[in-house]
This record gives structure tokens, C-alpha cells and sequence, in this order.
């Protein structure tokens, strides 16, 4: 008999969110893969309980070492419970090759549902959660998230990231610049803890705000891009299209006439607007040339 892998759900924040199958399972598992072993042990004292089975550490840094050996506990037999510092595992945290490695196996995998940092910033946002996709979290360097940002300009479904607190203001000044300044969003910041906030503007004063210096765990929930029927979109926003286009690598012939197919415009207004705002930056430099 193969054994059974367990993905628990851990508080956000407040601890009286764990739920009740949580504590069980932790008295009850085999083993106890922790992201963070002085965590688990703080939560296991809040929820009065004392685990039996053996506890190891399994984070970023070892995830690929230690799977190997937590799969073959579970050939052999052991409940294995997953916990992370908060949230699901394998959700922007360890678990994934785990996952990956019991199934390829053949090992049952079941889940302790809990709460969600996606799920809960969603709810609060104020913007629309009938679609919505989870973006991670974004790259370090500048370059490559304006790339990734740039991927999904015009993605109409709500966005959701997760962001270091020291790198907000950049990634919200870097949306700002690609989604555009207007684009409603919501910062929510220490989800279900004492000192919880949400922030919710455009990103440009969002982006201003977070200049000041924000503390604590961070979700943004960004507005997806607008619907826009024939005529709607004036020549700068269609410009501002195909540059994002051509900035994520397609050539402005493509660019112009994927823009022109989400609009539902021809292909000729937009190129029209393009070779306007070309010129338009053309006079303007030799106006400010002549004035030198």
C-alpha cells in the first residue's frame, strides 16, 4: 500500500482561520514537510497540538534535493503532510515537484483547503472576479518585468500578484507605465492581520502611494485590460498598443494588425495613428533641436 500526500492549507494571517482538519492532520502525519520548521512549530503550539511523526524542512533551497526522499516515503506507505509558511503549498511556494513526483507515481494526493492570499485580495479588491488569472510574482530586473507586464497588456481577465514590499513602488510605477496610469487596482497589504489595509486607486497614484514606503505582505489585484468596441479607443491608446506589441518582440506590421483585430478597426486606422505619432515625435525633436 502507497501512502498519501497531503497539500494543507495554512493561515495568512490570522491563526483562527486554520481549519479544523488542520490540527488532525498534523497529529496524524507520518511526516511533516515544513517551508519554515520554527513556523510550524509556533503553529502548532497556537493550535494546541503535538505532532508524532517526524518533521524536515522543505524550501526553496533544498525542494529539489529532498523530494526524492519524501516520494519514497510515500511508496512506501507514510502520510505525508506539506505545509508552507502560509497559503497552499505549490502555489507561489514549495510543493509543486512533490506533486509532480507522487503522481508520476501513482500516489494518491488530496488537499486541507485553507485560506488563500489570491482568493481573499480578489474578494476585498472592489474589481471584477468572474475571470481572473494569478500572475506570481513578477521578475527582479527591470527589463524583464516590463516584458512579462507587457505579455498581458490586453488581458481582460483581473490580474492578481504577489510583490516584495521593498519592490512595490518600482512593479506599480511599471504597470503604471504599460497598463496605463488610469487602470484601477487594489493593494492589500497584510491580509486578516492586525494592521490589514487596502489601497485602492489608479496605478499611477497607487505607484505615488507606495513611493513612501510600504511594510508587510503584498497582493496586487490589477483591473484587466477594457472591452472596447469599433471607435472607441482614440489614436494614442491604439498607439500605445502596438508599442507594447513591438517592445514584447512582434514587428509593427503584426503589432498593428493584432490591435486593429481586438479593436474591430481596420488595420489602416491604426497604421494611420502609428505614422501620426511618428511624426508628431519627429517635429517635436527638431522644434527642440532649433531651440538649442
Amino acid at each position: 500500500m502507497t501512502g498519501t500526500l497531503v497539500l494543507a492549507g495554512t493561515p495568512i494571517g490570522d491563526v483562527a482561520d486554520a481549519p479544523p482538519r488542520l490540527a488532525a492532520e498534523l497529529a496524524a502525519a507520518d511526516v511533516i514537510a515544513a517551508e519554515d520548521t520554527r513556523r510550524l512549530r509556533r503553529l502548532t503550539q497556537a493550535l494546541d497540538v503535538q505532532p508524532v511523526g517526524r518533521i524536515v524542512s522543505y524550501f526553496e533551497g533544498n525542494e529539489a534535493a529532498r523530494t526524492p526522499e519524501l516520494a519514497d516515503a510515500l511508496a512506501g506507505g507514510a502520510r505525508v503532510l506539506l505545509v508552507t509558511d502560509a497559503g497552499m503549498p505549490s502555489v507561489s511556494d514549495p510543493g509543486y515537484r512533490l506533486v509532480a513526483a507522487a503522481v508520476e507515481r501513482d500516489i494518491k494526493v488530496t488537499a486541507v483547503p485553507g485560506p488563500s492570499a489570491v482568493l481573499t485580495a480578489l474578494a476585498v479588491s472592489g474589481l471584477p472576479v468572474d475571470r481572473f488569472c494569478f500572475e506570481g510574482f513578477l521578475p527582479r530586473k527591470a527589463g524583464e518585468r516590463l516584458s512579462r507586464l507587457r505579455e498581458v497588456a490586453d488581458e481582460r481577465r483581473t490580474l492578481v500578484y504577489f510583490e516584495a514590499p521593498h519592490r512595490l513602488d518600482d512593479t506599480l510605477a511599471a504597470m503604471a507605465e504599460v497598463f496605463g496610469a488610469d487602470r484601477r487596482a487594489a493593494v492589500c497589504r497584510e491580509l486578516t492581520k492586525t494592521y490589514e489595509e487596502v489601497r485602492r486607486g489608479g496605478l499611477g497614484e497607487l505607484a505615488a502611494w507606495a513611493a513612501e514606503g510600504v511594510r508587510g505582505e503584498i497582493t496586487v489585484v490589477v483591473e484587466g485590460a477594457p472591452e472596447s468596441g469599433p471607435g472607441e479607443l482614440d489614436a494614442a491608446e491604439l498607439v500605445r498598443r502596438v508599442r507594447v506589441r513591438e517592445e514584447a518582440g512582434e514587428r509593427r506590421k503584426e503589432a498593428i494588425a493584432a490591435v486593429a483585430a481586438d479593436a474591430g478597426l481596420p488595420k489602416r486606422e491604426v497604421f494611420d495613428a502609428v505614422v501620426a505619432a511618428k511624426n508628431a515625435e519627429r517635429d517635436a525633436g527638431r522644434g527642440a533641436a532649433g531651440t538649442v
